[in-house]
């Protein structure tokens, strides 16, 4: 099974259109800043852009009030997920007030990580649940096979594959067809509290619906 994990590779020019956490969207022109629907009204926090095949995933989550908003839910307004087209995109004018932005801009590298599940699945008889792929290839991430400790923190997430210990139930379903959405990506909080999305401990989804151009975010 293979995974392709995002690695933390420094810092990136605020509004560069490589994959990135952080920095300044990239959104079409006219395109305005979206907005809190969950209850404080304020922006959302621009959390990633993420170059994918078909465009560019740009993630917002409210960070203005942690807790209060409900941005660990796909429906509340509290999060919005967009699909752009990856042509004449211009960097958007970030609002005077609200927390919009992260303190620091993060490069993302991609590394494919293979692994054997015939190793895994002996590991505990007694263990019901199916080993991860993305679980697994966090855990085991070093930048070098020699090395004695893994550099789990250093993985921003992922793109592609399936959802991480994800009950059916909760995937999310497009607002405009109501069809299932792809998984899209894994989000990790970060390597640090310079540089984190605060998701409150938890991991993020992101999903989209390719049809549709519509995008889905929750936290589990």
């Amino acid at each position: 099974m293979q995974t392709t994990l995002m690695i933390y590779d420094g810092t990136a020019p605020a509004d560069s259109d490589v994959p990135r956490t952080g920095g300044v969207p990239l959104a079409p022109a006219g395109f305005t800043w979206p907005m809190c629907g969950s209850g404080c009204g304020g922006p959302l926090q621009f959390f990633a852009h993420l170059p994918v095949e078909d465009g560019v995933l740009s993630i917002f989550v409210c960070q203005n009030d942690p807790g209060a908003c409900e941005f660990w839910a796909p429906a509340s307004g509290a999060n919005q997920v967009y699909l752009f087209p990856r042509r004449e995109l211009q960097p958007m004018a970030v609002p005077a007030s609200g927390v919009a932005l992260l303190p620091a801009t993060s490069a993302i590298r991609t590394q494919v990580v293979t692994l054997d599940p015939d190793e895994y699945d002996d590991q505990d008889d007694h263990d019901e649940v199916a080993p991860d792929a993305y679980d697994l290839a966090r855990a085991g991430w070093k930048r070098e096979p020699e090395e004695r400790f893994g550099k789990q923190r250093e993985v921003l997430g992922s793109l592609g594959g399936s959802p991480s210990y994800l009950e059916g139930d909760r995937l999310p379903a497009c607002p405009s067809c109501a069809g299932t959405m792809d998984f899209a990506a894994h989000l990790e909080e970060g390597i640090s509290s310079l540089t984190e999305m605060k998701l409150g401990g938890q991991l993020g989804y992101v999903f989209v619906c390719h049809t549709c151009r519509e995008g889905a975010f929750l936290t589990d």
